[in-house]
């Protein structure tokens, strides 16, 4: 007796989860799933984090943003299919997507290799649609690895804060036994505490209230300043100030306050976004040589840099999970500052 076996057919639909306008709620629809153009991958998004960033896209706070918008630039997923002209990505292979959405290639910049300040820069969940998503477009120069040791719910917010504390720390000058300070021990900061262990620094972490001192230790500090019961900038001057401040809690008074705890030559690298000013008189900098720095995350390459060093060294984000379909309960709880620490989407794919 002949026997017949029944193809599945291979779905069309996708769920996102998208802003209507500035300041909408999530919305849960159907789309199309689309298919990429030359130059383009088509992602099966495996794991979305949820940044602060993200108020960006959800407020309407960054110029130009056109909406529906689906945020999302912790990416994490497998390559579903690929465009004309891409050769080197093929079908199967895991890759992410940060922060830095693509490129032109013909600015000044980048004629330069400074592609992390392309004037023409894509920025992914604000350029085009991010991973808030079950398969997405992105392009080629976007695009990196992730090593198979590492889970796509532990590489997607190595590929925004990851990438930046790392980064930001491999910039500053700071060499091995240096003291290094990392200000505030959340979603930015229990990756910045462990990254500066790792490279050998002396590492103090400043937090609010006594309780996160043993976290702090945990994760790699050597010293714990509680900001409620003492001056960080003074407790820092008596271990000889700091080479480098990195500052990832967005509040700008305990940025300025920090400023005199730093050593000759030091450095206050800013990683925190917020829109209020920091306040610093110049005899502060001159004296002492001292420097303040903005620091964005960085391009595919340095991605690339930031999974592999994880991989080698163990440093792994601290991670609450949500399906998409609650969104606006996994955003809600990054706003609160009460996630522990990053806060990712998972598909179910």
């Amino acid at each position: 007796m002949a026997t017949s076996r029944v193809v599945p057919m291979k779905a069309t639909q996708m769920k996102v989860a998208q802003v209507a306008k500035p300041r909408a709620d999530f919305e849960i629809v159907e789309r199309a799933i689309p298919e990429p153009d030359a130059g383009y991958v088509r992602i099966k998004v495996q794991a979305c984090g949820v940044c602060h960033s993200d108020v960006l896209t959800k407020d309407g706070l960054w110029p130009g943003i056109q909406y529906p918008r689906i945020p999302g630039h912790e990416v994490a997923g497998i390559i579903d299919e690929v465009g004309e002209n891409v050769s080197v990505w093929k079908k199967g292979q895991r890759v992410g997507v940060g922060w830095h959405g693509g490129h032109d290639n013909t600015c000044r910049e980048c004629r330069r290799g400074d592609f992390r300040n392309c004037q023409n820069q894509k920025i992914t969940g604000i350029s085009y649609d991010g991973g808030y998503q079950e398969y997405m477009l992105a392009p080629v120069e976007a695009l990196v690895a992730i090593p198979d040791s590492l889970s796509d719910v532990d590489a997607a917010p190595l590929l925004c804060a990851g990438i930046t504390t790392y980064n930001a720390l491999r910039h500053s000058g700071a060499l091995p036994g240096d003291l290094v300070a990392v200000q505030g021990i959340g979603g930015l900061g229990h990756l910045g505490i462990q990254f500066a262990n790792k490279f050998g620094y002396k590492v103090v972490a400043i937090g609010r209230g006594s309780e996160n001192g043993v976290l702090a230790k945990k994760l790699g500090a050597s010293v714990y300043i509680d900001s409620q019961s003492t001056k960080p900038a003074e407790e820092l001057q008596k271990l000889g100030g700091a080479r480098v401040i990195l500052a990832t809690a967005p509040n700008s008074k305990a940025m300025s306050e920090l400023i005199d705890g730093l050593g000759p030559n030091g450095k206050l690298v800013v990683i925190g976004a917020t829109f209020d000013p920091i306040e610093v008189a110049p005899v502060q900098l001159i004296n002492g040589s001292r420097t303040i720095q903005g620091w964005a995350a960085g391009t595919p390459a340095d991605s690339d840099d930031t999974l592999r060093f994880a991989e080698l060294s163990g440093v792994r984000p601290m991670i609450e999970t949500y399906p998409l379909e609650k969104v606006a309960e996994a955003y809600a709880r990054m706003l609160s500052g009460k996630a522990e620490f990053r806060v990712v989407l998972t598909m179910g794919n």
